[in-house]
């Protein structure tokens, strides 16, 4: 028996919250607790980072007039992508892609400046700390859902116009602006699975033992 291993309910529950959490872009307006949006910052902070960084910075836009510029910003990204996209630019821009205006907070994950001073873990890989920061939204994105509360990743932005705007110092970049809010309902499957723009592939075309395969192997 495994002394450590937490109680059948409480592992189902983690399971769970992995398996139904989605990318969310339909929002109630309705404002989060700010008890209860803190302790979902609480688990993004507790997420582990490489050489103990602790990359990640947060910033909560709560200026009506900002939030509307950070829209702006995504929407002309939005526009670019369509365009690079080709044939499949109208099936693009009928996706809904964002909640910033509707969602209760707006927050802007980003990386610190002076990164360069944390060689462990990075003398090699110095991405590494864009996958500290990817662990802290991961952590906060699955807090939220078994909290009950919607969240969306939005990528679709210029990193040096989204930093210029918020003034972040030299060297400091933002990574995702991620909307939060409370939801009519969450999505039966991502949305983009939904809406027909990809499905999920199996996991045994992305497992491979020893070496690259082009095929995957069988499911263990």
């Amino acid at each position: 028996m495994n002394p450590y291993r937490y109680s059948e309910d409480e592992i189902a529950a983690v399971y769970r919250a992995i398996r139904e959490r989605r990318d969310m872009r339909h929002f109630r307006s309705d404002p989060l607790d700010l008890a209860l949006l803190e302790r979902l910052l609480h688990a993004a902070h507790l997420a582990p980072s490489v050489g103990f960084m602790q990359p990640w910075r947060f910033i909560r836009i709560t200026d009506r007039c900002l939030r509307a510029q950070v829209h702006a910003l995504v929407e002309a990204e939005r526009e670019r992508t369509a365009a690079a996209l080709g044939e499949r630019q109208d099936d693009f821009m009928r996706l809904k892609v964002e909640g910033i205006l509707d969602c209760g907070e707006v927050l802007v994950a980003a990386l610190m400046d002076g990164r360069e001073r944390h060689i462990f873990g990075r003398r090699t890989m110095p991405d590494m700390d864009l996958a500290s920061v990817a662990c802290a939204i991961q952590n906060l994105w699955l807090a939220a859902r078994a909290e009950g509360v919607g969240m969306g990743w939005v990528s679709l932005f210029d990193p040096e116009q989204l930093g210029r705007l918020l003034r972040l110092p030299p060297g400091a970049r933002p990574v995702a602006v991620l909307c939060l809010g409370h939801v009519e309902s969450f999505y039966e499957k991502p949305m983009l699975e939904q809406k027909g723009w990809e499905k999920r592939r199996l996991l045994n075309e992305m497992l491979f033992e020893n070496s690259w395969s082009d095929h995957g192997i069988a499911r263990p």
